[in-house]
């Protein structure tokens, strides 16, 4: 793939908040885990494990996933980051208003934006979700790993116009999930990704995130002029 089609795939990606019911083909979502696998990872170790769930029983996870978040606690496998400071914060906050003006969330309305949030958890209306897990032994260079294989399953979507979203949030419930997929002690639970085909007309749908410019990421180091 040429740089300009595979940077128009990147632009196209986005984090979907609203679905349409319609099922995603089966041959897609085939289609989807065989590229996303392609990633790289640590000595070719490929340590992402997925379990995913379409049609009524995506509808039977979000309903019992939600009624869960609503009384227990959080209890992830990998720890939440400590803090936000400085441009990631700004970011972070940046994005959240996008996503309350877009929906309606009044500045300040705790009730409401709380509300939103909840969305998660009912996997905001897709008819699949995939769950990400990785080995424990392998440790934190297996979640990198899986970090390339959620940007490759994220990408593949949006060539076959198939919309998704990672969600950390539901990792939240680590237990809930090992229990309802049946999965061992020693597989971490990384996040999910919630997909189907997008509801263009939905509120959540209608803001993107921008990129910081390059100038505030990058050092160069060496000679400026490459040519």
């Amino acid at each position: 793939m040429q740089y300009d089609d595979f940077n128009a795939l990147l632009g196209a990606r986005h984090s979907c908040r609203g679905f349409k019911p319609d099922p995603v083909p089966a041959e897609y979502i085939t289609q989807i885990l065989t590229a996303a696998q392609k990633v790289p990872s640590w000595c070719n170790a490929q340590p992402w494990q997925v379990d995913i769930t379409v049609g009524a029983e995506t509808d039977r996870l979000r309903k019992a996933l939600y009624d869960h978040a609503m009384i227990a606690p959080q209890t992830p496998d990998v720890g939440w980051p400590s803090a936000y400071t400085g441009a990631h914060q700004s970011r972070r906050k940046r994005c959240g208003l996008q996503l309350y003006d877009a929906v309606g969330v009044a500045r300040g309305d705790r009730q409401a934006s709380a509300r939103q949030m909840l969305e998660n958890f009912h996997l905001f209306g897709a008819p699949c979700f995939a769950l990400l897990t990785a080995p424990a032994e392998l440790g934190p260079y297996a979640y990198l790993d899986c970090g390339g294989f959620i940007t490759g399953f994220a990408l593949a979507a949006t060539s076959l116009g198939i919309a998704s979203i990672p969600q950390a949030a539901v990792a939240a419930y680590a237990p809930f999930l090992r229990d309802w997929f049946s999965l061992p002690d020693d597989r971490v639970i990384l996040c999910g990704i919630s997909f189907g085909y997008g509801d263009d007309t939905h509120p959540a749908n209608q803001f993107r995130t921008a990129r910081a410019p390059l100038a505030e990421w990058v050092r160069l180091h060496g000679e400026e002029d490459q040519s």
